[in-house]
């Protein structure tokens, strides 16, 4: 059994349990990680597991996973504005519910889709004045099936290294040659950009709108630039922006004014929608391509229609810009400045994604766990997500927080950075 007294003489990494080792059985690497879970080694896993057991809330009462139960401050929810528990929301989706009853039976192309779908993705068209939209019924299944749909082995994808997981897995089954600069670096972007051969014509330029794990904006202004220049079609994963970011919360590319200039819109319903599935808006015959040629919309059975009514009420709120995000960003503000002022690192967010940076994993772990015993549930990042040396706790901050809630939040967050010389 791995104890805390050998860990430095072990390798316990994450990329060591991926492959299979020489001689051995398909299934003894989950041996190996179970052995390591079950020990009292900290990994960052500890929360594998984890219950809510009432609705989100600022405050939610968590199950771990050896039985303990207790509040926590929520500091890890996607659901910044908690429009899931908006009343017209919850209305909207009973309705749904009680009239197509759980689920729709079908993939969208045959008989998985009533009105309500299409509402939803006139709606989303209309939001960012576009011809057409297609709802995916994943978020991860949206870019995997937009880009693999999309690109093959004679095009070439430029993405910006800190793009979402499912980008890059969206890039590799598309088969297309795949370019990657550095995150924000608009000067080794056009570098790549201008090396590419003139016959190589089919051009995608991805990148997130806000980034998830440090929570900035991409330089839409520049990459549209370049994208012109270049003659590229310009994809936009919008997960965190949508709702949250730019003048009226329409997003990132609301944010630089540059919305007739996306091709992709693409983003997410599961973060601030606070609900399920992901959606790509554009012209009509890219959706139209879509809906035949993305097999993650092809072969995948449609949202329930008790989500997408919810869904259509959300983007009501949207588009009024009446879901809170003035809030919101009073109380962000608020918990950046304290964090800010005890002397932490929180990088140079401009959403609801706070970075507090840790730079060593054992620190990390330790932190993690005692905050969360004590009181307040934030995210862990570390590798693959990032880089080990980058690792952080990761700040959702929602509306719904009081700002006594996050005063309990950043006391117990300082109190425990001092305590590891984090500051």
């Amino acid at each position: 059994m791995y104890t805390l007294e050998n860990i430095d003489s072990i390798n316990i990494k994450f990329e060591n349990f991926i492959h299979t080792l020489e001689n051995e059985d398909l299934f003894e690497k989950t041996n190996r990680i179970d052995n390591i879970l079950n020990s009292d080694i900290l990994t960052g896993n500890e929360a594998l597991g984890m219950m809510s057991l009432n609705k989100l809330s600022s405050i939610v009462k968590i199950k771990e996973k050896n039985g303990f139960c207790h509040d926590v401050i929520m500091l890890g929810s996607n659901s910044y504005l908690n429009v899931a528990n908006n009343p017209k929301v919850k209305k909207a989706s009973k309705e749904a519910l009680e009239k197509f009853g759980n689920g729709m039976g079908a993939v969208s192309n045959y008989a998985g889709i009533c009105n309500l779908h299409r509402e939803l993705e006139k709606k989303i068209a209309k939001f960012y004045n576009c011809e057409d939209a297609i709802v995916f019924p994943s978020g991860y299944g949206t870019n995997v099936g937009v880009i693999s749909a999309l690109c093959n082995c004679e095009d070439i994808i430029i993405n910006d290294s800190a793009n979402h997981a499912s980008i890059f897995d969206g890039c590799q089954l598309s088969g297309a040659e795949v370019k990657v600069f550095p995150h924000q670096n608009m000067k080794y972007l056009e570098r790549i950009l201008e090396r590419i051969p003139d016959d190589k014509t089919g051009r995608l330029i991805i990148t997130d709108g806000v980034f998830s794990m440090d929570g900035d904006i991409a330089r839409l202004d520049k990459i549209v630039e370049l994208a012109q220049k270049y003659k590229c079609r310009l994809m936009v994963d919008d997960a965190h922006g949508l709702g949250i970011v730019g003048k009226t919360g329409k997003g990132s590319s609301e944010f630089y004014n540059v919305q007739d200039k996306i091709d992709l819109n693409v983003g997410m319903l599961s973060k601030a929608p606070g609900a399920l599935g992901g959606y790509c808006a554009a012209n009509r015959k890219v959706i139209q391509y879509l809906r035949l040629y993305a097999r993650t919309y092809f072969f995948s059975t449609a949202l329930p229609a008790s989500i997408v009514g919810g869904l259509i009420e959300v983007f009501n709120l949207f588009e009024k810009d009446k879901a809170g995000r003035k809030e919101l960003f009073q109380k962000i503000e608020y918990l950046k400045n304290k964090l800010k002022g005890a002397g932490f690192e929180i990088g140079s967010s401009q959403s609801a994604i706070v970075p507090v940076m840790i730079y060593d994993e054992k620190k990390l772990f330790k932190l993690y766990q005692e905050l969360r015993y004590e009181g307040v549930y934030v995210n862990i990042v570390t590798y693959p997500a990032v880089r080990r040396k980058e690792c952080r706790l990761r700040l959702c901050v929602m509306k719904d927080l009081t700002y006594k809630q996050i005063d309990e939040a950043c006391n117990l967050i300082i109190d425990k950075g001092k305590k590891y010389g984090i500051i």
